[in-house]
């Protein structure tokens, strides 16, 4: 069949099948991603197809550049990697199982070649060119996650312990909630099945996570671990924590954490990405991403604590976002089973059950699996507003699914009794699926689309270490964030031993100067063992060193507050800035130009040198010749606040059609991400507004046509009925000349006339008919045509950026000091080669690389 036009916002998943005659039509199913934010269940039998239909519906998801996150307990979703645009028979050949050849007589070279083409066959029988593969590959960034393992990438889970960074007192309630899901998942993890309420063990965990997230402070288990031993709150309840939890039994719940924390099959826990939503969502750049959590590997503690871990922190994430009604994000489980029963109140749960309840405000949708679906708490699946219903295996599966369907359909305010669903799902083969959509009028049959991705079947640790391979690579070569405090490359020369006494050109005293002639010391940001490993790198070899002194050069700092006001979009911005320039020999020449902005706030700035050892210094260069005045450090000032007056600007990218731009401080991938929401949202409004517009138009001329199809039937019966009159008549006359009687001539050409009468009114209802239905194809090919325009003009909406500065006015420079800054180094002598060299390396923090 020809594929449907590709459109944004609408996902090809099939065409309709009729059961009847068992064979699909030629109608494709185009589900509209919107209606996801409502949610959705898929279930189905071993063998149903659910897999190839939800890769279908992920595959669309992906190149209408929705992001989503994905829990694969089974390891199916993992072959989403598995895209092969040339189609060649060696692209399949690693990843082919060699069981399946031997059952078909094959060697492992041939059974690829034929599974070659039969997915070039497949794809080309539902119109899928191997282009459309490649945009799937270009659309988003496709990652395996193994949480406890290094099969693919490893995943922190750290970070699911710290502080949510939402207002306690405004999200109480929520905050409590996560708290008790991240404790009742820990404890399970070291073998302790607790009561949130009851528990003594939750309620302690509990309570020293309310008391360091309250104050917006982190913990990890470290933390955690000393907490238990030493409370940070003194009284739970009534009770003192003593009485409540002796230290003794607290200190046997410490060590189960330490054990956990010490066992080397942990430490792959702790490593990796941090398990940021965010980031998890989109790549730096703003790519949309689709990161695939692989869990088959896990015991069932394991995997229960960690898909709390990661739905506790989707929530959070969730309550950050703004609201929409366009599909924002994807949030899928693979297999719901266990995590979603129906009696039974595991961790996962609560999450879930608030998800399905209140992501669709946020428009992230919710889409659930199950091959179980006996055991699933259908009561909170009534919520999804899209049920996916495969080939069932059992009587009693039927019903629970029955039950479960019926009562989405009350809760969304419709009748079942119109349809027979029994009958229906009873006849339901294998890749044929019942589609129940609270949004559309009936249910529908279809059969799914062949999907782009290779269905490899479960793909094993070892094999998802080969697929991530290259990944793993490009992440481990990838140099590392660049740290605030990264010291700049040291400066090497051959220089004379220092004296006893200290460097060459130093002194051990502080400088005395004038005391209205302020002065501040850079805090020491770089140790001393660590400025040694910094130039042992440098070199590419070990050192012999002799010796490592602290001392200090003067340079001029400058502290300023610059606002930006833009009252036009309610923007009133203070950036504070702290620079540090390089002292000249006349103070009154310092050059702003060549400052640099020191990445520290002004509480870092100390009175006094750093203390260290007696033979380390700290020892000071001599201060500038004019720094004994404060006149000049003053003109200083003057300059200062007249370079950031025409040097100070606020950039901001804006997209001056859909009036959005970038907030101050709002990172620019952050920024694309909202925009690309944003054009989303006027995407769907102005298709809704337009289908609106041309249906009321349409909806008219199929009125029209409807009459005239009721006057074309009425005129046909009229013209056959005139046609047998006349035909009566002419036999009457024929008859009666036969026998002698006469019959008037004018009568039978008056029926004659009234035939041929009848007959034009035929032809000319018919030919209204025809004008009618050329004009409603006319109308829908305009609304294709114009729909295909607008989703055109917001897939590209970064074309549309621009960037706008904000200038500072005069009154909005404030210099706040000048001042003499003592920059400390760290002075390093050791032996090269014969010669005695030293180094110097900066010690105070510098700016961020850029």
């Amino acid at each position: 069949m020809q594929a449907p036009p590709e459109h944004l916002g609408s996902f090809y998943l099939g065409a309709e099948y009729d059961l009847k005659t068992g064979q699909r039509t030629n109608d494709a199913i185009n589900y509209d991603a919107r209606d996801l934010t409502t949610h959705a269940v898929c279930v189905g039998m071993t063998g149903s197809g659910k897999t190839g239909l939800c890769i279908g519906l992920l595959e669309e998801a992906a190149i209408d550049r929705v992001p989503a996150i994905l829990i694969d307990p089974k390891g199916d979703i993992t072959n989403l990697l598995l895209q092969f645009p040339e189609l060649r028979a060696e692209d399949f050949q690693p990843w082919v199982n060699p069981d399946d050849a031997r059952r078909k007589g094959k060697s492992v070279e041939e059974y690829a070649g034929f599974i070659a083409d039969l997915w070039r066959n497949g794809l080309a029988d539902w119109g899928i060119s191997p282009d459309r593969i490649r945009q799937l590959r270009e659309a988003a960034d496709f990652t395996i996650y193994t949480p406890g393992s290094d099969a693919g990438l490893p995943i922190s889970i750290l970070s699911s312990l710290d502080a949510p960074g939402l207002d306690f007192d405004e999200y109480a309630e929520a905050i409590r909630e996560r708290i008790g899901g991240t404790v009742v998942a820990l404890l399970g993890l070291v073998g302790i099945h607790a009561d949130p309420i009851r528990s003594r063990e939750a309620i302690l965990l509990s309570s020293i996570f309310e008391h360091f997230w309250r104050r917006n402070q982190d913990l990890d288990l470290a933390k955690l671990i000393t907490s238990i031993q030493n409370p940070p709150v003194r009284q739970l309840g009534v009770f003192d924590v003593d009485t409540f939890y002796p230290q003794k039994d607290r200190f046997e719940l410490a060590m189960a954490f330490n054990n956990l924390m010490a066992a080397p099959t942990f430490q792959s826990w702790l490593e990796g990405e941090p398990l940021d939503i965010d980031s998890l969502l989109y790549t730096e750049d703003g790519k949309p991403r689709h990161s695939i959590f692989y869990i088959a590997h896990l015991s069932d503690s394991e995997r229960m604590f960690f898909v709390t871990l990661l739905l506790e922190n989707v929530l959070t994430w969730m309550r950050r976002q703004a609201g929409t009604t366009s599909l924002r994000a994807l949030l899928y489980l693979d297999e719901v089973f266990g995590f979603f029963p129906p009696t039974a109140e595991p961790p996962s749960k609560r999450p879930l059950l608030t998800l399905l309840k209140q992501a669709r405000a946020f428009g992230l949708g919710v889409v659930l699996v199950t091959q179980n679906p006996v055991d699933i708490d259908y009561k909170g699946l009534t919520n999804a507003g899209t049920w996916f219903i495969g080939k069932l295996q059992a009587e009693r599966d039927k019903d629970r699914v029955l039950q479960g369907l019926k009562g989405a359909i009350a809760e969304a305010g419709g009748s079942s009794e119109r349809v027979d669903y029994d009958t229906l799902i009873s006849q339901l083969g294998s890749r044929v699926f019942l589609m129940h959509n609270v949004h559309e009028d009936r249910p529908v049959i279809f059969h799914t689309r062949w999907a782009m991705s290779y269905l490899r079947g479960p793909l094993t640790r070892p094999q998802v270490r080969q697929l991530m391979k290259g990944r793993k690579e490009t992440v481990e070569a990838r140099e590392p964030a660049i740290a605030r405090t990264q010291p700049q490359k040291p400066s090497v020369a051959v220089s004379r031993p220092p004296s006893p006494t200290g460097p060459a050109g130093f002194s051990a005293n502080p400088p005395a100067l004038d005391p209205s002639v302020p002065q501040t010391f850079l805090p020491v940001a770089l140790s001393e063992q660590a400025a040694i490993r910094q130039l042992t790198q440098e070199m590419g070899r070990s050192l012999d060193v002799e010796r490592t002194q602290l001392v200090y050069e003067p340079a001029i700092v400058g502290r300023a507050t610059v606002r930006f006001v833009d009252r036009k979009r309610e923007i009133d911005e203070r950036v504070e800035k702290i620079l540090l320039a390089p002292a000249a020999e006349d103070l009154g020449g310092v050059s702003w130009e060549d400052a640099e902005t020191l990445p520290i706030e002004i509480s870092d700035l100390a009175s006094k040198p750093e203390r260290v050892g007696a033979d380390q210094g700290p020892f000071f260069a001599p201060p500038p010749e004019q720094a004994n005045s404060a006149r000049e450090l003053k003109s200083i000032g003057k300059d200062l606040a007249d370079w950031l007056y025409y040097n100070s600007r606020l950039p901001l990218m804006v997209h001056p059609e859909l009036k959005v731009f970038q907030r101050p401080g709002e990172r620019e991938r952050m920024f694309k991400i909202r925009l690309r929401q944003a054009a989303r949202e006027r995407r769907d409004a102005e298709v809704d507004a337009l289908t609106e517009k041309y249906d009321a138009r349409i909806e008219k001329l199929e009125a029209k046509l409807r009459k005239k199809e009721r006057e074309l039937a009425a005129d046909e019966a009229d013209y056959e009925a005139r046609k047998r009159e006349e035909l009566i008549g002419a036999g009457e006359t024929v008859l009666g000349f036969l026998m002698g009687r006469r019959r008037s001539v004018s009568r039978i050409a008056s029926k004659r006339r009234m035939t041929s009468k009848a007959k034009l009114e035929v032809e000319e209802t018919k030919e209204e008919i025809t004008d009618l239905r050329e004009e409603i194809a006319e109308l829908e090919a305009e609304l294709k045509e114009a729909v295909d325009e607008i989703s055109r003009q917001w897939e590209d909406v970064l074309d549309g950026l621009t960037t706008e500065e904000i200038k500072p006015r005069r009154t909005d420079v404030d210099v706040r000091l000048v001042a003499l800054a003592w920059r400390p180094f760290w002075l390093v002598t050791y032996r090269d080669r014969g010669d005695t060299r030293t180094a110097t390396i900066p010690a105070y923090p510098q700016p961020e690389a850029t």
